[in-house]
């Protein structure tokens, strides 16, 4: 300190303190990466591939009986053989890290196949004893199949958790094409949150409340123009289903990258907490993250508004919320809430004339006036 000191550097040092030098660090990507039709049949030999023989799997309620013929001939052929199976319907952590402790000591991987509650109860799992997780998405709802985090319930609120990356992704297009059509629009409102979150996380930066990672924001950036520069936005054609698939899969990276969710979540994810805790009547995560992501954008002033805009109405998204539009007064609600969701976490909602300048824009905004409605 001394030596620093003498060589007039004490001022360095001081700044260094306070904002450690940044450092490169090793990040996890999936190994095993497989998107395309037919792609359930091959999952025993995806995994004998790597050794893995003794499987654990989660299943989303319902999808066994629905791909059971599917998946089974392909783990026998190959000798996988499942070492425990269960029905997910529950995401309590307590729970879930009761389960997973009781899990069979051959385990050698955990799979988990079917939509959000199976993939982050199967993830968090794995992350705990420390083996590979394998996420098998059934529909493009949300870019939950490929993050480092989990959310689930904690304290009876559901909270995002940190667990790992996935050792592989196998996303079967047949079986997204099968998903109910709500599962499409989702991920579409997933996805086009990355503009407002991205905005939110560089206003963060800018007031010293965050730390911004440039490659991670230019992935989550690219992961928008690879879904919706590339080809027609009609959400029924099978290459925009693909891209879905792998703009939500890059997605996820990105938060690996920047060692947080602040890449793909931001104050459109806050409302979309806030409305899974008082809403009487829960929607779909991206459904409710879309909505929050456009009066967000109005709230940031945001310079790609109307991109957000024009995604939403090209793809059908508002048109399809308008026949069961959010309850106005849950919506409300969930805006009084979201700020203090997350402790220390600026977002445009931090602001404190964001409330008041929201309710005018919900009251006054001709699209707004038709999705969020008593």
């Amino acid at each position: 300190r001394d030596d620093v000191e003498s060589r007039g550097l004490g001022d360095v040092y001081k700044r260094q303190m306070l904002y450690p030098l940044y450092t490169n660090k090793q990040i996890n990507i999936p190994y095993l990466l497989k998107i395309g039709d037919g792609k359930v049949k091959k999952i025993g030999k995806y995994l004998a591939d790597k050794n893995l023989t003794n499987a654990v799997i989660f299943w989303s309620e319902g999808i066994q009986r629905l791909l059971a013929d599917r998946l089974y001939p392909g783990l026998e052929e190959n000798g996988v053989k499942a070492v425990y199976e269960q029905d997910v319907r529950f995401i309590n952590i307590e729970e879930i890290t009761k389960i997973t402790f009781s899990l069979p000591k051959a385990a050698e991987v955990i799979v988990g196949i079917g939509g959000g509650k199976a993939l982050d109860f199967a993830k968090f799992s794995a992350h705990l004893l420390k083996l590979p997780f394998v996420s098998v998405p059934t529909s493009t709802s949300n870019d939950g199949f490929c993050s480092p985090n989990s959310s689930l319930i904690v304290d009876g609120k559901r909270k995002t958790v940190k667990a790992s990356i996935p050792f592989g992704v196998v996303a079967d297009l047949e079986v997204v094409r099968e998903s109910p059509q709500i599962c499409l629009y989702s991920g579409v409102g997933d996805m086009v949150s990355k503009i407002t979150a991205l905005y939110d996380w560089k206003q963060a930066a800018e007031r010293k409340l965050d730390r911004y990672n440039d490659f991670a924001s230019l992935l989550s950036y690219n992961s928008l123009t690879l879904l919706f520069n590339k080809h027609s936005t009609d959400i029924n054609e099978p290459s925009f289903q693909r891209s879905l698939v792998n703009s939500l899969l890059t997605s996820g990276i990105a938060m690996e990258i920047a060692g947080s969710s602040r890449p793909a979540s931001g104050s459109e994810h806050l409302i979309s907490h806030g409305l899974d805790a008082v809403s009487r009547r829960p929607r779909m995560h991206g459904l409710q993250v879309g909505v929050a992501t456009y009066l967000c954008a109005l709230l940031q002033n945001n310079p790609s508004t109307a991109n957000v805009r024009d995604i939403l109405s090209i793809t059908g998204f508002f048109n399809y919320v308008k026949q069961d539009p959010l309850s106005k007064e849950d919506f409300i609600n969930a805006l009084q809430m979201a700020p203090g969701i997350k402790a220390n976490y600026y977002t445009v909602l931090s602001e404190p004339d964001s409330f008041a300048r929201a309710l005018q824009f919900i009251d006054r905004d001709p699209i707004l006036n038709q999705i969020i409605r008593y």
